[in-house]
Formats: structure tokens, sequence, C-alpha cells
């Protein structure tokens, strides 16, 4: 329960006090400043309250939005303000001055808001109206305007995201915002709407695992199906103000886990048809949490850069300013929607390898378009980047301790480009990987562990130096994939595949802490699990040590080991009531 302090005199024919508790207020009235003050102090501390000028005319949704959003510890609108539990000493400091300075006076809440200590959330309205009328003519004025804007279309429509793709704004989001109200007005809540995409993902990837082509068709009609669960749940969210720790977390990472049970999916299909495409699932998941890494990095590296502009980001910029050049650069970076879209038609009229070299393509000509735009931003930005998106990036590289001691023991100082460490690094690796020497690829991982630490020892503020992490990330799933694959043992890259999933949560994980100030996961972690060179390293020393079946046993059980280490500490952390609400309203994914 919330509670609405109204001050001020009653308003004849005003729907304030029906408003509020329409919006789950309990609403008191006050008749001047002191009256307020008391009032406030005797709401439970437990509880959310707002301050609202009884003169206030103004559309529901907008009280809603200055009222209501869980994520703002301090919100106004014109006429209304409102603090959560943890703000609202900074309110009661406010009223009390207002009382001494008024002694007693009428309130103007607005001038409450002006008074107020502490940051404050102001929302955009809009087309909304939220005014306090001075006299009977403006009040009037107020209210035919709040007639003419329809607040439950102008609610539709701020459900849907700003900036999302081609085919999410234009085959989705025109019908899912109504069921995004379905679901609000039968109480259903943005995670049940995203437990249920997820359920719906895996009886898709399930109709593949079948191998059939009736099988096949389901599971292209079940995985749309889940997108537009998943474009559902955010949509409900911002619709009823339904923002949560929790929420934020399994959007994030459900996303990831339904699309890469789906290649799974479609691999266990392939198989029953006696084709193994095994090796096409697994690239594609490893090609496409590199992009992901790749958008993680970049954006950490100028989070908060300062003269962050080049000339490359304004042609963009012009770019954008025309139409049809928006959709088309949109598309072409192959983001979920038309992903998946392309997933779905692909296992519903074809086979799983066309799906996979269909899907390996695109992403792949996705990546190299992104990268290549960042990069030369990056090479014309004249920037100076921060410690704090140092340290993301360190984060992001995720190195253990045999890196670490490898970057203490040579010095807190790089011996040079941080970049160039790390490529020649991957490439002594590489080389290793596809030398056919037994234990070559050993001595390879020794060195690029070596390489991954002398990369880390000074702080990553390059203008290239974002590419560490994904670079990192392409050598640690690379050297599984290729390690599995020259087993020749049936079941190792199913093993592989495992593997990588679970390691790739981790470092999910790891870009959801940092995207909301949390910092990386904690060490006692990243050294249970080896950091990405002791991982690299071990995953080689088993090729090389044990037989091809021991190996696909041998990345069975790290596979159960990552995912239960990194699983029980990720869901330990997101639940806590520490954890950062982390909702991605950016590029989509």
């Amino acid at each position: 329960m919330s509670t609405a302090i109204v001050t001020g005199p009653p308003v004849p024919g005003s729907s304030l006090e029906s408003d509020l508790r329409a919006l789950g207020f309990e609403v008191r009235a006050a008749s001047d400043t002191a009256e307020a003050e008391a009032l406030l102090t005797a709401v439970p501390a437990d509880r959310r309250v707002a301050v609202v000028d009884a003169r206030f005319v103004g559309h529901l949704h907008a009280l809603r939005l200055g009222l209501t959003d869980p994520r703002f510890p301090l919100a106004a609108i014109p006429g209304a303000v409102t603090a959560q539990p943890a703000a609202r000493p900074a309110l009661a400091r406010a009223l009390a001055r207002e009382a001494a300075a008024g002694g007693g006076i009428d309130l103007a809440v607005d001038g409450l808001v002006t008074a107020l200590d502490a940051d404050v959330h102001r929302p955009e309205l809009g087309s909304l109206v939220a005014a306090v009328p001075a006299d009977p003519q403006a009040r009037n004025e107020a209210r035919q305007a709040v007639a003419a804007v329809d607040d439950e279309a102008v609610r539709l429509k701020s459900a849907v995201k700003s900036r999302d793709g081609f085919f999410t704004t234009f085959f989705v989001s025109p019908y899912s915002r109504y069921l995004a109200r379905w679901c609000a007005r039968r109480g259903l809540t943005p995670n049940q709407v995203t437990t249920a995409s997820l359920v719906t993902a895996l009886i898709a990837a399930s109709c593949a695992a079948t191998g059939t082509r009736i099988g096949f068709i389901a599971a292209g009609v079940l995985l749309i199906a889940s997108f537009v669960l998943d474009c559902t749940d955010g949509q409900l969210a911002r619709y009823s103000l339904q923002y949560s720790t929790l929420g934020a977390w399994l959007d994030a990472t459900f996303d990831r886990a339904k699309e890469y049970a789906y290649y799974a999916g479609l691999a266990l299909g392939a198989a029953r048809g006696g084709d193994d495409v095994w090796a096409l699932a697994l690239g594609a998941m490893i090609l496409q949490t590199c992009r992901h890494v790749v958008d993680f990095s970049f954006n950490e590296a100028n989070h908060d850069a300062t003269a962050n502009t080049s000339p490359t980001a304004a042609l963009s910029g012009r770019l954008d300013s025309v139409g049809w050049t928006v959709w088309v650069r949109r598309m072409i970076v192959l983001p979920i929607g038309e992903r998946w879209a392309l997933i779905a038609v692909l296992t519903a009229a074809t086979t799983p390898r066309i799906t996979f070299y269909v899907l390996l393509i695109g992403c792949a000509f996705a990546a190299t378009y992104t990268t290549a735009g960042r990069v030369l931003r990056s090479l014309t930005r004249k920037a100076k980047r921060t410690d704090r998106a140092a340290q993301a990036l360190a984060d992001l590289a995720d190195n253990g301790p045999l890196a670490g001691f490898a970057s203490r023991a040579g010095g807190r100082t790089a011996i040079g480009n941080p970049l160039v460490l790390a490529l020649a690094g991957v490439a002594v690796l590489t080389a290793s990987l596809l030398s056919g020497v037994t234990w070559a690829p050993v001595v390879g991982a020794f060195v690029y562990a070596v390489a991954s630490g002398r990369a880390l020892a000074g702080p990553l503020k390059g203008a290239l130096d974002w590419l560490v992490p994904p670079l990192f990330r392409a050598a640690e799933y690379g050297t599984v994939l290729v390690l599995a694959s020259k087993s020749g043992v049936n079941g190792a890259l199913p093993a592989a595949f495992g593997l990588v999933a679970a390691v790739a949560y981790h470092h999910y994980d790891t870009v959801y802490r940092i995207r909301g100030d949390a910092g990386a996961p904690p060490a006692w972690l990243v050294r249970a699990v080896g950091g990405q060179d002791g991982r690299t390293l071990l995953v080689t020393v088993l090729a090389a040590a044990l037989t091809a079946a021991q190996f696909k046993a041998a990345l069975t059980v790290l596979a159960v080991v990552v995912a239960g280490l990194v699983l029980v500490e990720s869901i330990r952390f997101w639940v806590s009531a520490g954890a950062p609400a982390v909702h991605d309203e950016g590029e989509p994914a």
C-alpha cells in the first residue's frame, strides 16, 4: 500500500482522489504544510508516499508515470511528488523547511519539489496533461486539454520501445502491445510472460529435436510465438510500470538461453536424420556471443568517455536522418527479431544444415559491418577513456589466476600495446591448434595465458583496447570447438556445446552486473572456474592427455561444474535485495 497526501481544500468536480485510489494509494487530506508534515511522519516507514496538490488536473497516466514507477527513489510531475522509502528523509526535510519558512500556510507542491536536496526524476509526459491551474478559467482549459488527448492510446504507444528492429516494429509491436494490455488487465506480471516465452522456446527446441518436417514447422511457429511473448513482457512492464530487478535479470538472460537451446534442438533434430551439425550449432553460438561481447565492450569503453565524437559518428547521425537508411542499417546487423524470424522460416522450410549456414553467413556479415564501423569510430574519435571504462574492460576480459600471476610477475606496466599482445597470444594459440602436434596446443595455450596477463598489465585505455575481451572470448570458445571437432568421438561436440554455453552464461552475467554498476562477479568465482586463460589451458591439457572418449567425459564434467558454480552464484546475486535493475532499452540484441 502507498499513501498520497492531498494538500489544500477539495476542488469541486475533481477526480483526483478516485484517480489516486485507482493507482493503489491510500488518500489522506492536509490543509496546510504543517498538517502535511505531520501526516508524512505518521505514514509507516516502509511505504511509498506522494504529496499531491488538490488543484491538480491531468491524465491518470500522467499520475501513474509520476507516482508509481519503482525505478526512481524520487519522482515528480507538475503538482505531484513521490518518494520511495529510501528517499523519504529527503522529502521530510523539504517539508520541514517549507513548514518553517511558510509558517503553516498552504503548501505549494512544486515549491516543495524545488526544495528537495536530492535528484528528482521527471518523466517525459509528451502530450499528457499535468497542471495546477491557478483560477477557474485555467482549470477549464486544462480539463479541455485532458479531454482532447486519449491517455490510453498514449499509454499503449509508450509501451513499445522507441528504438527497435524492423521486424519487431512492423510485424510484432502493432499487436503485441494489445496482448500486453490484455495481460495487465488480468493481473499477469512481466516475469510470468517472460517465463512463458522461455517455456514456448524450449517447446520449440523440443519440436526441432524430433527431426521431422512437422516438428520443424511447429518449431518455427513456436519460435515466433516465443518472440512475440518476449516483446510482450517488456511492453507489459512499460505499460503497467512493473519493473523489477528479477525481471531485468530474467529478460536479459532468457533471450540467450532460448536462442542457444533452439540451436541445440536443431542439432539434435539433424542428428536424428543422420546429419551431424553440432559444429555448426556451436559455431553459431560462438559467433553470436562474440558479437554481443563486441557490442558490450565498445559501449562500456565509451560509456563515460569525454570528447566522445568522431566523423564516423557524425556520418551515422546524418544517415539516421534519412528514413529508409535507418531501417536498412538496423536490418543488416541482424537483431534478434530479424534473426529469429530468419531462423524460424528456414527451420520450417529447409534443413538444420541450411539454417545454420545462412545464419552463420548473416551473422558473420553483421559482425563485420558493426565491428568495422566501431573500429572506424574509435580510430577517428578523440576521447579520453576513464578509469571506470578501463576497469569494465578488465572485468569483461575474465582473466584468471594464471594470467593474473603473469601480469603481476612482469610488473604493472604494459610492455606493449594491449591489443597487439592479445593478438599475438591468440595467433600463437591458433597456430598450435592447427599444427597437428598433440602437445602443441598446450604450449600455445600457456603462451596465450601469459600474453593475456601481460595485455592487462596496464589499464585498457587505448583507442582499440575494447577489442581485447572479444578476442579472448573467440580464443577460448574457438579452442573448445577445434579440439572437440578434432577428437572425432561421437558426443564430444554436444559436450563442448554445453561447456561453451555455461561459460557464455558466466560472461553475460558479468556484462549485466557491470551495466548495473555492481562490478564483476566475486573473485572467488572467477578463480573457481579458472578464468578464460585457465579454462583454455585446461581444455588443451585434457585433449592431449586423455583418449577421445575420456576427453568427451571430461568436457561434460567441466560443463556441469562450471554451470553449477556460475548459476548458483548468479541466482544468489540477482535475487538479492542489492542487485541492480538492468533494463535493456538500447540496441536490439
